[in-house]
């Protein structure tokens, strides 16, 4: 059998396994073969990986892509994806109505995006829950989100009326009568923080701890520990999205239990890595906010011993003019995609002694279970050949002209930062090479993912 591309002389990481000197075979866009250090194989091309990590392609379940540019975002957010190694993502949609305008949406973004992609539902009406097992079975789509910090007055704010515990567990009852449904929650007290908040403005605070003070790690468990006990009641699967603090963790970890509904946790890069101290000040402004170095130290932990599931970056493209004002107007969220591997590397990898294996399995792996991304997340012979190498000590400054994104800054950008991809690879094209882009990296070359159970595939 001739192979169509031979990556030799790696080191092959195997999510949640470890990691081996070896060789992938791919042929036709999928992975056909692994091989032992030395063995050599007829190939189309070969190329020396020079001892770098060969690693399943990374999967971001996390990413707004529309928030910046909406027209455009999927060609020019795949496209910044694809340089930091992420061959597939799951970005979030909302409307009205999801049987009207869900096509259109998943067309644009089939002309434009270079990865592999899909979506989660955003729920924010009374409609969306009623017509979730509609919306399931017509795209595919098995991933939805409620945002707890529009209810009452913050919801009316952004036009949401609907959204309360009541609609909450709602939610849940839908979501546990679809088979590998999963709710993802959005956990934040909104109707505490106004109290917390307005002394904290009248006292002319205006940073970044502030903004920590003003939404606090108990704010965000408290609401960690409704969703929890709803979804013992209602046997939901649920996913505390952006999880930030130590507080909150404790809360999943004291609600899990044998034979109960799966309670997974995703965290993001810049709460592994960054504190409300952050000298980037505004620009790194997120919600939840930034915490402590004991919540990081605590986030890591959670990795570790598995408590925490998955990581995906929250990706925000807006543009610097739209944060650089007071941290009580500027625009939440920040941009991450690009740098996704790269700090996890630094963070994880250089400064925790983090196995290989370990990051490969919460930046890939369990997010491709979790949200039933069949093919994908492994370097098992049969899946899709999405493939990044890595060079674990290759050192750059974070530089946001270099990233191609919308957004024009980085929360990281002046930082240098250790473990960086040299290769990208969606299907076994090569669409990433030493920092850029190559022809591959064309618009609509990326395909988009139907996530129900492979018994209902």
């Amino acid at each position: 059998m001739k192979l169509d591309l031979f990556l030799k002389n790696g080191l092959l990481v195997f999510p949640g396994e470890g990691a081996l000197p070896g060789g992938l075979g791919i042929r036709d866009g999928k992975i056909v073969l692994t091989a032992a250090l030395g063995e050599e194989f007829d190939a189309a091309r070969s190329i020396d990986c020079q001892g770098q990590w060969i690693m399943p392609g990374i999967i971001d379940p996390h990413v707004h892509f529309g928030f910046g540019d909406p027209e455009n975002d999927f060609r020019t957010e795949s496209r910044s994806a694809a340089l930091g190694g992420v061959t597939s993502v799951i970005s979030f949609y909302r409307t009205k109505d999801f049987r009207e305008g869900f096509d259109a949406e998943r067309t644009r973004a089939e002309s434009q995006s270079v990865i592999d992609f899909s979506y989660h539902l955003g729920l924010t009406n009374d409609l969306h829950v009623k017509t979730l097992a509609e919306c399931y079975e017509r795209f595919g789509v098995s991933s939805y989100k409620m945002y707890m910090m529009y209810k009452g007055q913050a919801g009316l704010a952004k036009g949401f009326t609907d959204i309360d515990d009541g609609l909450l567990f709602a939610a849940m009852r839908e979501t546990a009568a679809l088979p590998g449904a999963i709710l993802g929650v959005h956990c934040e007290n909104v109707e505490v923080i106004p109290y917390l908040r307005d002394p904290l403005r009248a006292e002319g605070r205006d940073d970044l701890v502030a903004w920590d003070e003003q939404s606090p790690d108990f704010l965000e468990a408290e609401n960690v520990h409704r969703v929890c006990y709803f979804a013992r009641k209602t046997g939901c699967a649920v996913n505390i999205v952006h999880l930030s603090s130590k507080e909150a963790l404790d809360e999943v970890r004291r609600h899990r239990y044998a034979g109960g509904p799966p309670m997974y946790v995703e965290t993001c890069p810049h709460y592994l890595f960054t504190d409300k101290h952050d000298p980037a000040g505004v620009l790194a402004k997120a919600n939840p906010p930034l915490r402590s170095q004991d919540d990081i130290d605590a986030l890591w932990e959670g990795i570790l011993d598995g408590t925490v599931t998955t990581v995906g970056t929250d990706h925000v493209p807006r543009k610097r003019a739209t944060k650089e004002k007071s941290v009580w107007s500027a625009s939440n969220g920040l941009p991450g995609v690009a740098t996704f591997l790269p700090i996890l590397m630094e963070a994880g990898y250089h400064q925790r002694q983090v196995p290989p294996e370990v990051l490969a399995m919460v930046a890939s792996r369990t997010a491709a279970r979790t949200y039933n991304m069949h093919g994908k997340g492994t370097l098992t012979p049969g899946a899709d050949a999405d493939i990044v190498v890595v060079d674990p000590d290759l050192e750059r400054v974070v530089d946001p002209a270099n990233l191609l994104s919308y957004s024009d800054y980085s929360p990281f950008e002046g930082r240098s930062l250790r473990g960086w991809p040299t290769m990208t690879f969606s299907r076994g094209r090569l669409l990433a090479e030493n920092g850029k882009l190559t022809d591959a990296a064309i618009d609509g070359t990326g395909h988009y993912l139907p996530r129900l159970p492979k018994h209902q595939r």
